[in-house]
């Protein structure tokens, strides 16, 4: 239903004042259409603009100011207005644009039963007090309004729920198809820990009658490649992979931290300086870890370069006892991402799925002193935050 929470045209929940921007706007314009009518019916009945006539327009406007937040008070605050107005000021009034508001904000925000009570409500209202008394002619326009006002509302909750729906089938599908670009990253890391096991196995019984010692060693390697395999194994069933294409034979290695000082450089030639700062005692990490890691830094100096403007930028990669966090910010003046601070670019979508696969966290948005940050970090078993 329009007035349920979090449908289309439901007023907002997490706003600290009453009114937005837009509900200003519209309380102003309303009452500026208003006012040239009332001051040009004024000027053929009266001859004259009442003031009190006036200074009532601009009150009934006032109650749009909280539209979204109380609808029915807000159309029952401006019926009320306009019933002082009908019968301080003897000039017919019918159906204002503050009224046309009010009414189209109940349609949008409630359901079909009160909007029926409110329209009969909205259509009789203005009509009583008038002078002369109102005409069938009158009854009719107003409820003529109605009518309209419903059909215009009821058009635009159709329209918001196709763009709402078309937004989330957009949304499903780069969260899809970022999780197939993930498992054939994955696929790949998997296939060249399986073809170094294939070597080292062959390479060890090459050597059984010869030294024990390359043969332990090939062996040792063997052991932490199969360890490895298993667990990108593990994670790559994670991710949905369904009507994926079929894998064609597995390309060149994937980047990993090794490949940070050349995406780096590529920023700063591009347009936006750049500066690398690593913390931390220098380890291997896991393939998949690095490159996720890459991607990570891959994608926040794309959107740097696309919204942060004239910035720099800086990228901060840490290795901790029990994990790796990396950190990219710059001291521009987007907003990060498309211009969406709370991070619903597809961008992000990408970036919250591969932290997700292994356990993380990611953190994004506006720094207080200007620019856009985006924060993750990756837990680590201890035998690969030991791994050398």
């Amino acid at each position: 239903a329009p007035g349920a929470p979090g449908a289309p045209g439901a007023p907002p929940s997490g706003e600290t004042l009453p009114w937005t921007r837009n509900d200003g706007l519209v309380a102003v314009g309303a009452a500026a259409l208003d006012l040239i009518g009332f001051t040009l019916s004024s000027h053929a009945d009266l001859g004259y603009v009442p003031a009190a006539g006036f200074a009532l327009l601009v009150v009934s406007a006032l109650p749009l100011l909280a539209r979204r937040r109380a609808p029915l008070s807000t159309l029952a605050a401006v019926l009320l207005v306009n019933l002082v107005l009908n019968l301080t000021v003897p000039v017919s009034q019918h159906f204002n644009i503050t009224v046309v508001v009010a009414l189209y904000t109940v349609v949008r925000f409630r359901g079909p039963v009160v909007t029926a009570a409110a329209t009969l409500v909205a259509v009789a209202m203005p009509l009583v007090g008038q002078a002369p008394p109102p005409t069938v002619v009158d009854v009719l326009a107003n409820a003529a309004t109605g009518v309209l006002v419903i059909i215009g509302a009821a058009v635009m909750n159709h329209w918001q729920r196709d763009i709402e729906a078309k937004r989330r089938l957009l949304a499903d599908r780069a969260v899809a198809d970022e999780r197939r670009r993930i498992a054939r990253e994955l696929h790949d890391i998997v296939a060249h820990h399986i073809t170094t096991m294939q070597l080292m196995a062959g390479g060890a019984r090459a050597n059984l009658a010869g030294d024990p010692e390359v043969v332990r060693e090939a062996l040792v390697t063997l052991e932490g490649s199969g360890r490895m395999a298993l667990r990108e194994m593990r994670q790559l069933l994670d991710v949905l992979r369904a009507g994926d294409e079929s894998e064609d034979a597995p390309t060149a290695p994937q980047p990993g931290v090794g490949d940070l000082e050349r995406i780096v450089a590529e920023s700063c030639r591009a347009g936006l300086p750049t500066a690398l700062e690593v913390r931390g005692d220098e380890r291997p990490l896991p393939p998949s870890v690095g490159l996720t890691v890459f991607r990570i830094v891959q994608e926040a100096l794309t959107n740097a370069r696309k919204y942060a403007g004239e910035a720099r930028a800086s990228v901060q990669l840490t290795y901790e006892p029990d994990g790796v966090a990396v950190e990219v910010s710059d001291d521009g003046a987007g907003s990060g991402f498309g211009g969406s601070a709370s991070g619903s670019g597809y961008g992000l979508v990408g970036m919250r799925e591969r932290v997700a696969l292994y356990g993380g966290t990611l953190e994004t948005g506006p720094l207080d002193e200007g620019g856009f940050r985006v924060s993750a970090r990756l837990p680590l078993e201890a035998e690969e935050g030991a791994l050398r």
